[in-house]
């Protein structure tokens, strides 16, 4: 129940809405930190306020808070940033604190807290704080709840965090430019009794596309279905880290979808449960099992499950497209067509020429084809046991045991007990 106190406040903030900066409050703003290492950072854990179990944003970070008169003050900064998607491809992007998606804002359900944003981009912008409830001058929509925040401005969003839950910030301005652009964000709001909700590991991810050409570097803003790169967070497998989790560790993994299409995320080895949304979090005797979790476009889901199996367990989009890089929509399919004849006549003028396709695509995650510049294999990565063929939206969750409760190196590949291995049948076809 509000008190008077909080009322008064909540009010005053209301009436407020998002706010300019002057240039003498501009001195006294909090430190922006950046980050430009594609690698998952440590979790970060808070050194005021209420105590919370902090999340781990896969390849991604926490952005750093300074605690002024019982506010949480947190700086944006929207600006042109390069995102590495994997090793051998970057892309030009616009994101925050030099990186796309942008840090993820962790707090506490009942905290004030102060977003002050700045804009470097050469456009106006605004945030957009997606599911969170506050003030109508607060809810960051350009034009219809406050003035756009121009190039080399800085705003303030001034709230109290109602309710914990999974939430994302992006904006809403030229939404269709900036968004594709890789302007987006996590927000984790914790409860105030730390017990609650608890688990052992708790994973944050954005799920988000690029139409990027084999060679280029920037995204093709007008693009609305035919999307050539998959990613988590902006990275594409075997660019994306893997998951390390300690055996029997109850595991919650949040995602928030970003693109213009609906995933079907799928985990290996485990029966998940349904723990959360945008909306909220679901009463235990309303949740529901899967082993494959839609998502929506532009909603969020958490899941949990208890990581007692041990192994390494793929975590993926099950539509089979979103799991390959440099995706061409216009290759014809040559399953059972005889290329012989014209292999002969083609190698007199290209020598290195061969043929593709005519057996299926499986040769593609072996071959080490020439490819342009910035320019991902289609099929890729190696395991164990030989070529993973996979890309784009494709990730591994690694259940140990022996792993400490804050360490998230990848331990390598399992090593399967001996005699749980599939093996090879002899003669078994004649």
């Amino acid at each position: 129940m509000l008190s008077r106190r909080d009322f008064l406040r909540d009010a005053g903030v209301a009436v407020l809405g998002a706010s300019l900066v002057t240039r003498s409050q501009a001195a006294s703003l909090p430190e922006a930190p950046t980050q430009n290492k594609p690698d998952t950072q440590a979790p970060l854990a808070p050194p005021n306020g209420r105590p919370y179990n902090p999340v781990v944003t896969l390849n991604g970070w926490t952005l750093p808070w300074r605690m002024k008169n019982n506010v949480k003050e947190f700086h944006l900064v929207a600006e042109p940033v390069v995102r590495e998607i994997a090793p051998g491809m970057k892309a030009n992007l616009w994101g925050y604190n030099g990186q796309s998606p942008g840090p993820t804002i962790e707090c506490v359900e009942g905290d004030r807290v102060r977003m002050f944003v700045t804009n470097k981009l050469p456009e106006h912008t605004t945030i957009h704080w997606h599911g969170v409830r506050l003030p109508n001058g607060m809810d960051g929509v350009g034009g219809l709840t406050q003035p756009h925040i121009k190039p080399g401005q800085t705003y303030a969003y001034d709230f109290v965090m109602k309710k914990s839950g999974t939430f994302m910030y992006h904006p809403h301005a030229d939404e269709m430019t900036q968004m594709a652009m890789g302007m987006m964000g996590f927000i984790v709001v914790h409860p105030k009794d730390a017990k609650k909700y608890r688990v052992d590991r708790d994973f944050v991810f954005l799920i988000n596309a690029y139409d990027i050409d084999p060679g280029s570097y920037t995204p093709k803003i007008s693009t609305m279905t035919d999307f050539s790169t998959w990613t988590f967070n902006s990275r594409a497998f075997p660019g994306i880290d893997h998951l390390a989790v300690a055996r029997n560790d109850r595991v919650r993994i949040r995602m928030g979808n970003l693109t213009m299409t609906n995933h079907p995320i799928h985990l290996h080895g485990f029966d998940l449960r349904v723990t959360g949304t945008d909306g909220g979090w679901i009463p235990p005797n309303a949740q529901w099992p899967e082993v494959t979790i839609d998502m929506p476009i532009g909603a969020m889901r958490a899941f949990e499950f208890v990581a007692d199996e041990p192994g390494d367990w793929a975590l993926h989009c099950h539509k089979s497209h979103h799991t390959m890089n440099a995706m061409g929509h216009q290759v014809p399919t040559m399953i059972g067509v005889d290329q012989s004849d014209v292999l002969a006549k083609i190698t007199k003028l290209v020598p290195d020429y061969m043929v593709m396709g005519e057996k299926g695509m499986a040769d593609m995650g072996e071959m080490e084809m020439p490819l342009p510049d910035n320019t991902l294999p289609m099929m890729t990565g190696q395991g164990p046991f030989g070529p993973i063929e996979m890309g784009g939206m494709f990730t591994v969750v690694k259940v140990r045991d022996g792993l400490g409760r804050n360490d998230y190196k990848d331990p390598g590949w399992y090593r399967q007990p001996p005699g749980s291995v599939a093996y090879l049948v002899d003669n078994a076809i004649d």
